[in-house]
């Protein structure tokens, strides 16, 4: 393709790309580095004849007057950045100069919000991953191996998940575990102790936190790794059975190297829709055991004052950490192809 019909050809999508990606990534950038101007408190000294009073208001003129020239607010540079809310540089500091074990340095991390949210965060993504691409996986080996007239309602039934939003699906999921709903009094009965609850413990809600993003994301990988096997070479599989190759030889020897690409694909994408969990937060209502660096940023922008430049913040870590994420396998990813080639 000459030089010139590849620009118009990608032109478009260049313009798309700083439009929607680009430009409010550079916004976020800018209210970042800036704090909202102070209020501008006038004191008022009143006299009577039982003597003088001082009384505080605010200049709603003058602080108006401030935004006017400084729209962005007052530059803080990388302040916003170190505080308590986020790095927490400092308290980070004194906690390892004082702590004497690991367990009360990473117990002082736990309260704080920016390494609370990352703690479940990392933990959510490093488990439901892997666990959802093995589910995903099997399901498709599974149905690739019925008979044409299962194929078709074992399909239906495995995509369900993919079709119900998951704001929806954790609402079901969360009458469903709640004491008086199904899952929930089955595990009372099962452990004995009718006080028994889910939500109220920290490591039960992560555990069904966890246990409904694998089988919300799981028909994803399904999908993927079925269509993969739709082109998996019948000579090759032919060959490995007259060699006496068992059925998990062939799936090992034969069948994932084969679809390994697609793993690394389907890989690609969980782990930056599962480091960005948010929605079964708020369909659990799982806010005082559970919250992650998208809830953060959604507690930010609530309430009647929106911190914009704590939500701005908390975005580009976000940012940096998914960048994080997927440099490994993206560094993999290319040096096989480069080795390809």
């Amino acid at each position: 393709m000459k030089h010139k019909t590849f620009f118009w050809f990608f032109l478009p999508t260049a313009l798309a790309m700083l439009v929607f990606i680009a430009a409010p990534i550079l916004s976020i950038l800018m209210q970042s580095v800036f704090l909202p101007h102070e209020q501008v408190v006038i004191e008022v000294e009143s006299c009577g004849p039982f003597g003088c009073s001082t009384t505080t208001s605010v200049d709603q003129e003058a602080t108006a007057k401030l935004w006017e020239e400084a729209p962005l607010g007052r530059f803080a540079g990388m302040q916003v950045y170190f505080d308590r809310g986020h790095l927490a540089v400092a308290e980070v500091g004194e906690a390892w100069s004082t702590t004497q074990s690991w367990g009360e340095f990473f117990g002082t991390l736990g309260n704080l919000p920016l390494y609370r949210a990352l703690a479940f965060t990392l933990t959510y993504t490093f488990v439901s991953t892997p666990l959802l691409i093995i589910l995903g996986f099997a399901i498709a080996v599974a149905v690739n191996n019925l008979g044409p007239w299962l194929k078709g309602p074992v399909i239906f039934f495995s995509l369900l998940p993919f079709v119900v939003t998951q704001l929806i699906g954790s609402l079901i999921l969360f009458w469903m575990v709640d004491a008086r709903g199904v899952i929930g009094t089955f595990i009372q009965w099962i452990a004995d102790d009718p006080d028994l609850s889910l939500k109220a413990s920290t490591p039960l809600t992560w555990i069904m936190l966890i246990v409904y993003g694998v089988w919300n994301s799981a028909p994803f990988a399904f999908v993927v790794f079925y269509a993969g096997l739709q082109t998996l070479p019948q000579d090759t599989l032919e060959s490995a059975m007259v060699d006496g190759a068992t059925r998990w030889q062939r799936i090992r020897y034969v069948v994932i190297p084969h679809i390994m690409p697609l793993v690394t694909f389907v890989l690609l994408i969980q782990l930056m829709d599962n480091f960005r969990v948010f929605e079964p937060i708020i369909g659990f209502s799982a806010e005082a055991h559970a919250t992650s660096l998208s809830w953060i940023i959604f507690n930010d922008l609530g309430g009647e004052t929106r911190q914009l430049s704590s939500a701005a913040a908390n975005s580009v870590l976000t940012i940096i950490g998914v960048s994080i994420l997927l440099a490994p396998v993206l560094v993999r990813t290319w040096r096989e192809s480069k080795a390809k080639t």
